[in-house]
């Protein structure tokens, strides 16, 4: 079942920061260089603070080594 109003950029951002550690990836910093965004907003993702648009989102899957649909696995 998908959350509603911002529990879905809170979901989306705690997928992000358990993936990212996950694989490997120590830093907000360290993502945000691989995926060629600002260190302040992956914390704001990772925190559900921001609405990602689509092409920002498929740079942190291909990053993260994920699908876009893994990423949506909440």
């Amino acid at each position: 079942m998908m959350p509603k109003n911002n529990a879905i950029l809170k979901s989306f951002g705690n997928r992000v920061r358990d993936l990212r550690i996950e694989k490997g990836i120590n830093s907000q910093i360290a993502l945000a260089n691989k995926a060629g965004l600002d260190r302040t907003y992956i914390g704001g993702v990772e925190r559900g603070e921001r609405n990602v648009g689509l092409k920002n989102i498929e740079k942190i899957a291909k990053v993260l080594g994920v699908s876009l649909g893994e990423l949506f696995r909440f």
